[in-house]
């Protein structure tokens, strides 16, 4: 009984993590389809590329709110729910960032993953999460773009999670997000090797 519950959070977490609103808010706003524009993520940034900096502030704190309200929720009731552990709030926090990654509303297609991460994980680590989006807006402020302070952010987590309380369940899911940070980045890698990244 406890694997159907969990199985069927894990589904509808995934779900609910699958909505576009990138993809949404710009076809409201401008009658575009996102995917065929700039980076091609339906993240805030490429958002605000492309439908502008209203649009883009409702996607971040949407796409934000796909990772925090699983979480919240779960630690929420977890008294109420027998024989599920409180670490299964990992596995709802990744739901939620692979939907967003993944949409099944766009064809498995998404974001980058670093808002929903940020909104999933505060809740969980989040002496990890401030110190980590301070380091953000640093790298963003000093080198302009966006994808280097992600990038920056993501190996962040883990590294300052492991100073903070050394090696928790945490500790590895933190990890686990930033890996998937990077590889979600990869295209923005290549073109910031190459100076071709696209500025904030």
């Amino acid at each position: 009984m406890n694997l159907t519950i969990e199985i069927v959070l894990i589904i509808v977490t995934y779900i609910w993590g699958s909505i576009p609103y990138g993809y949404i808010l710009t076809k409201l706003y401008t009658g575009k389809n996102i995917l065929e524009w700039g980076s091609g993520a339906v993240g805030a940034t490429n958002v605000g590329r492309v439908a502008g900096k209203k649009a883009s502030f409702f996607t971040q704190n949407l796409d934000i709110l796909k990772g925090f309200i699983p979480v919240a929720l779960f630690l929420w009731f977890h008294p109420e729910l027998p024989g599920i552990p409180q670490n299964f709030v990992y596995f709802l926090a990744f739901a939620a960032i692979i939907g967003h990654n993944f949409s099944l509303f766009i064809r498995f297609r998404g974001g980058k993953g670093v808002a929903t991460t940020l909104g999933a994980s505060v809740l969980i680590a989040p002496f990890s999460v401030i110190i980590s989006v301070i380091l953000f807006f640093i790298v963003k402020w000093r080198f302009k773009y966006v994808s280097l302070g992600s990038l920056a952010l993501a190996l962040s987590l883990p590294f300052t999670e492991l100073i903070l309380h050394r090696i928790t369940p945490a500790f590895y899911y933190l990890s686990v997000c930033a890996v998937l940070i990077i590889i979600m980045h990869h295209k923005n890698i290549n073109r910031l090797l190459h100076g071709k990244e696209l500025l904030s």
